[in-house]
């Protein structure tokens, strides 16, 4: 593995314990580009996963919390008009920032959470009628609390396919829970914590994995699997072709993790259920994991 990922990854393990598949997995959606969404319970270490990819990775961090009265300018920014000099001045939002954090996304109304779909896709905004380009590298990392919860709007798919993956991270194995119950807390440490990466290094990292190679047999497994999901009758729908994008990607930012300069089935595996989780919806209510039975009834090549 390169070691500025290794050095990096060794310093989220140093904070968020005991989940380094879900840490990989992150690192793996900012190389690819895409963006993060965490569904889980409260008090899991969600935000202090965003905080220390931020901290750790040298990127700009601003966090939005999502409420019910929140506005899509409360997000993207607003002109304020200046007397002295008699015009209007842009004051830009919190999305202008290297890492957002979308703290409770799904607790904003869908008008509020239609904000970020543009910022998302194409890496910039539309504020009164001019466009406004966001930094480089732009991550949003957004959680979101289980939907049964009260007070919550379900994200609509089209939200939901923004993000390139979605991750749980669920209660610390035991002895990492002991670590914490014993250690100090978790942002404190982060306070001490030096960047390992700056924006620069990412980003150059970033076009590194672009370039991992992907062969056409490897393509033709991916496009295996994205046509088994179209066909396969306990799916509402099939993944679409933006899915099968964000697949390569993912497959090609977790090779170069793993140190190789080439996709392998294994890595489109490793990836799978975090990329295509979320885009799948069964029509028995998600009683079976559609991801791994779409994993088993496609032959490796």
């Amino acid at each position: 593995m390169n070691a500025d990922l290794q050095a990096a990854l060794q310093a989220l393990d140093s904070i968020i314990l005991g989940k380094p598949r879900q840490l990989k997995l992150a690192l793996a959606c900012l190389l690819a580009r895409g963006h993060l969404l965490i569904e889980d319970l409260p008090g899991v270490g969600k935000t202090t996963l965003a905080l220390a990819l931020a901290r750790i990775l040298g990127l700009e961090f601003a966090r939005i919390q999502f409420t019910s009265d929140l506005l899509p300018s409360d997000i993207l920014g607003v002109s304020i008009y200046e007397a002295a000099g008699g015009r209007f001045r842009f004051t830009p939002g919190p999305i202008f920032a290297q890492l957002v954090l979308a703290d409770e996304v799904n607790r904003a109304s869908p008008k509020t959470q239609s904000a970020l779909l543009e910022a998302m896709a194409e890496r910039q905004v539309t504020v009164e009628g001019a466009t406004r380009p966001l930094p480089e590298p732009f991550f949003v990392v957004a959680t979101q609390n289980p939907s049964e919860q009260v007070g919550t709007f379900p994200l609509p798919e089209s939200q939901l396919d923004r993000f390139l993956m979605r991750l749980s991270l669920g209660y610390p194995p035991a002895l990492a829970e002991r670590q914490l119950l014993a250690a100090a807390d978790r942002r404190e440490l982060l306070a001490e914590q030096p960047a390992v990466l700056n924006p620069q290094r990412v980003i150059q990292l970033q076009q590194t994995a672009q370039k991992v190679r992907a062969t056409p047999p490897l393509l033709n497994y991916v496009l295996a699997l994205v046509q088994a999901s179209r066909d396969d009758g306990g799916l509402r729908q099939g993944l679409s072709p933006r899915a099968g994008l964000a697949l390569r990607r993912a497959a090609q930012a977790w090779a170069l993790l793993e140190g190789r300069d080439g996709v392998i089935p294994e890595d489109v595996q490793a990836v799978f259920a975090a990329v295509v989780g979320h885009r799948l919806n069964a029509t028995d209510g998600g009683a079976a994991d559609p991801a791994s039975r779409l994993l088993r009834q496609v032959a490796i090549p």
